[in-house]
Order: structure tokens, then sequence, then C-alpha cells
């Protein structure tokens, strides 16, 4: 009882601590959705235009894409940050802080979104792509005239689910030392059994989840009915 009655207190939470674990966050989400979005945008539309059936169809393409996607899929998000530790070290000087978070945080989300985007590209109505085919558009004129355009409110539901996907893993990041809300609740809030610091944390973890799914929701039903 204690305990709960110590969560809600919120003596220990500190404005300023809670500001900049905030800024944080939102950077290390921001950027590494950003990066996502390019990232998987070309990984997606080269695992839709090389699998089979398409003009440029390429099994050995598609198949060494869609190992690379596939690989890093599959490794858990903290896992993934302890093997990137020396290409972190190499291309970021650090492996601390918001910035030494980056690389896994990009190169773990970038995958997961591809596969969204192959996704929203396969339903994209075939009528449309042969049209502009036979009226002679190339294949780069498809891919940003007719493939992407159609495909959009798709596309930012997947990034709206990449970047939610991502607040999560700057929190995992968080507790091996990259900063953030994910920093706050665990180094200070559970090492220093301080409670409260873990409650108001994970409160503005979803608050900025809600808001994000808001605005995505937001701008993909608007952009869908152009």
């Amino acid at each position: 009882m204690n305990d709960i009655k110590e969560m809600f207190r919120f003596e220990h939470v500190k404005i300023d601590a809670l500001i900049e674990a905030t800024i944080e966050t939102l950077t290390m989400t921001g950027i590494a959705t950003l990066f996502s979005f390019f990232i998987g945008i070309i990984l997606g539309v080269i695992l839709f235009q090389s699998s089979k059936g398409k003009a440029i169809a390429s099994k050995p393409v598609y198949g060494a894409t869609s190992f690379v996607v596939n690989l890093f899929r599959a490794i858990p998000f903290i896992i993934l940050i302890i093997l990137l530790i020396p290409f972190t070290k190499a291309i970021m000087g650090t492996m601390m802080g918001v910035w030494g978070a980056m690389p896994a945080l990009i190169i773990g989300s970038s995958p997961f979104y591809a596969r969204l985007v192959e996704i929203a590209l396969k339903e994209v109505d075939k009528g449309v792509i042969e049209a502009a085919e036979s009226m002679g558009a190339t294949q780069t004129e498809i891919i940003w005239k007719v493939l992407l355009p159609e495909s959009l409110p798709a596309l930012i539901s997947g990034i709206t689910v990449t970047a939610i996907m991502l607040v999560g893993s700057t929190a995992v990041a968080g507790v091996i030392g990259a900063g953030g809300l994910g920093s706050l609740a665990y180094m200070v809030g559970f090492t220093r059994n301080q409670p409260d610091v873990t409650l108001v944390a994970t409160i503005v973890v979803l608050i900025i989840v809600f808001i994000i799914q808001i605005i995505g929701d937001t701008v993909s039903k608007a952009v869908d009915k152009r």
C-alpha cells in the first residue's frame, strides 16, 4: 500500500528532468521515423518491383532484399543495440545518449516499415498500373505518379504504426543509457525506488503515442479524401 501511495504523491517528479527526457524521446522518435520513412520506401519499392510477375521482376534481388529485411525484423531490439555497438561507436563516436541509440532505432524500424510499404503497394489497383503502362509510362513514372500517390493513405498509416513502435523502442534504448523517458523511468524511477517518476514517465509516453496516432489518422483520412 505504501508503494501505491508513493506513486501518486509525485514528490520526486522534477519538471525540468521530465521535459528534458520528453525532448530526448521526441528527438529520437522524430529523426528515426524520418529516416525509416525514406529507407522503408526505397526497400519497399524494391521488394514490390522485383517480386514475381512485375515488369522488372528479379528473384535474386527480391531474395536478397527480403532476406535483409526479414533478418533485421527478427532480431529483438535490445539484442540489436548490443550487436551494433561497434558500428555505432564507429559512425557516431559513442554508444550513449540520443545519438548513440539512433543507428539501432533506424536499422530496427526501417525493415518493419519496408514490409508495410510493400503491402501498401500490392493493394494498388492493378488496372491503374496497367493503364499507365499502356500509355507508355516508364517504371520510374509509375512509381512516382501511380504507386506512391495511390498508396499514400496506407503509407501514412504504416509510418504512424512505425513511429509508435519507435516510441517503445526509445524506452528500451533508454534502459541502457540512451536517455529519454525510458531512461527516466528506469534509471531514476525504478533503481532509486521512486515509482511516481516511473508513473509520470509512462503517462507522458502514452500521451505521445496517442498524439502520434491522432495525427496519423487525421492526415491519412485527409489524404484519402483527395
